[in-house]
């Protein structure tokens, strides 16, 4: 394959201790790793080695409650982990160069607090920052913000577009160089560069300004992870990275047609300024046999009730207890108010390859129902290069197996073939997360009205 001029984006999921649901059973992985500013240190300073674009923190508000098939709920390691803008905010001591995102739901929390954390975490990196935008999707989060059930599907979407307006209209309240902290005159801000962004929706009332100046991006980067039409339209419109879910080149060279067209087409956008990065699991051997053993013993450690249970929950947590869990996925299963193209890419694969119930649970437990590929450098490479020439990808997510280790095989093994091939970075393009991403800085909308209205 002839290689493109542009180059590829990587990111790495830094989830607790890794994606396969029996990271934590690994022998070189620190049981205790969650919660340990040593082990997430770690794994973001190996990240930033091997010159990736960012660490991302996915994160939920609340932890799982129902244990069905029982014994599954106490074998999840998943129950326990940092709150992700105070992780990432310490990881910004600890690295230089690489992105920091992280997940903040608009389902449960205020505008505001969002607007002024992820500025506060962009100032304390120096223009690292990145939101990943979610939609809360389960009852047990509800639950813990004053609901009995999760808000219906339109007014999640509904509410999400507005809130990330909100969200950039409070980054630009203050102009870029409204702080001139002048000693001599006693002026700390030009009050003229400071403005109230007074929204007022169908969700929110919002005065603004935020107290903290703009931040060194103009806006931290925006992550989203929308597949639906809903969540199509709000990747389109505001995403600059789209992480995706497709497990077939088909099914992303599709996704990344439309939500590129859409972005330019409905939204007036740039398609080149949004990065859609699809998740990606990997077992790196330096042969094929090694690559298969470790495939084969992380499965090993995934205990057989945890595959009944990882199955329902990608399905959105649909009761698969009445069907023989050793015959094929049930036709009639009903679509829930959780993730419906993760729903439709898993009862798709179960069909198309006649998997069993079973068989299909240990595909999906490896990543989360994301793409896992084993094999040596070479071929893990040629499957990334023929997705990212043939656009099905601008990059990838990628999902280790356990962390650290796995993240350490694709650091050595992998990204060194990758550059031989001219698809990745040897050194940083620049120092913020959008200059490695190849993003532009966002203008400010007061201070272009205020440039048109001098015209």
């Amino acid at each position: 394959m002839s290689s493109p001029k542009r180059q590829m984006k990587l990111g790495v999921s830094m989830i607790g201790l890794g994606y396969h649901v029996a990271a934590w059973r690994q022998p070189d992985v620190p049981a205790d790793g969650s919660p340990s500013i040593k082990h997430s240190v770690e794994v973001a300073q190996a990240a930033e080695r091997g010159k990736l674009d960012m660490v991302f923190l996915a994160d939920a508000v609340g932890i799982r409650e129902y244990d069905e098939p029982p014994g599954a709920l106490c074998r999840f390691s998943n129950s326990s982990r940092f709150e992700p803008i105070t992780l990432l905010a310490a990881l910004s001591m600890a690295t230089e160069r690489i992105g920091l995102v992280a997940t903040l739901s608009t389902t449960y929390s205020e505008p505001f607090h969002v607007a002024r954390q992820f500025a506060s975490l962009d100032h304390l990196s120096c223009g690292r920052a990145g939101w990943n935008v979610v939609t809360s999707v389960t009852p047990m989060e509800a639950q813990n913000f004053n609901y009995e059930t999760t808000p219906d599907y339109d007014k999640r979407y509904g509410r999400a577009a507005e809130f990330v307006e909100v969200v950039r209209g409070l980054w630009d309240c203050w102009e870029d160089d409204a702080f001139v902290r002048d000693k001599a005159t006693g002026v700390f801000f030009d009050p003229a560069k400071m403005h109230v962004l007074n929204h007022k929706g169908p969700h929110f009332s919002v005065r603004g300004p935020i107290n903290i100046p703009r931040t060194p991006q103009g806006y931290p980067v925006i992550v989203q992870a929308g597949t639906s039409d809903d969540g199509m339209d709000v990747a389109a419109r505001f995403a600059e990275v789209i992480f995706g879910a497709p497990l077939t080149i088909k099914a992303s060279q599709d996704y990344f047609k439309e939500v590129k067209s859409r972005a330019q087409d409905k939204f007036g956008r740039n398609p080149d300024h949004l990065k859609v990065m699809p998740g990606l699991s990997t077992y790196v051997g330096r042969t094929e046999e090694e690559a298969n053993e470790k495939f084969e013993y992380q499965n090993s450690l995934m205990h057989p009730v945890v595959a009944r249970e990882i199955l329902s929950t990608v399905l959105g947590n649909v009761d698969l207890t009445p069907y023989d869990f050793d015959g094929p996925l049930p036709d009639n299963l009903p679509m829930s108010n959780a993730s419906q193209s993760t729903f439709k890419y898993v009862t798709e694969l179960a069909k198309k390859d006649k998997l069993s119930m079973r068989q299909i649970a240990q595909v999906v437990a490896g990543a989360r129902a994301k793409m896992v590929i084993k094999g040596t450098p070479k071929q893990i490479a040629d499957h990334m290069e023929q997705w990212y020439v043939e656009e099905a990808a601008d990059g990838f997510n990628i999902m280790p197996p356990h962390l650290p280790g796995s993240l350490n095989d694709f650091v050595e093994l992998v990204i060194p073939e990758l550059q031989r091939r001219g698809l990745f970075r040897k050194e940083y393009e620049g120092k913020t997360l959008r200059e490695n991403l190849g993003l532009p800085r966002p203008s400010n909308r007061f201070f272009d009205k205020k440039a048109v209205a001098a015209e």
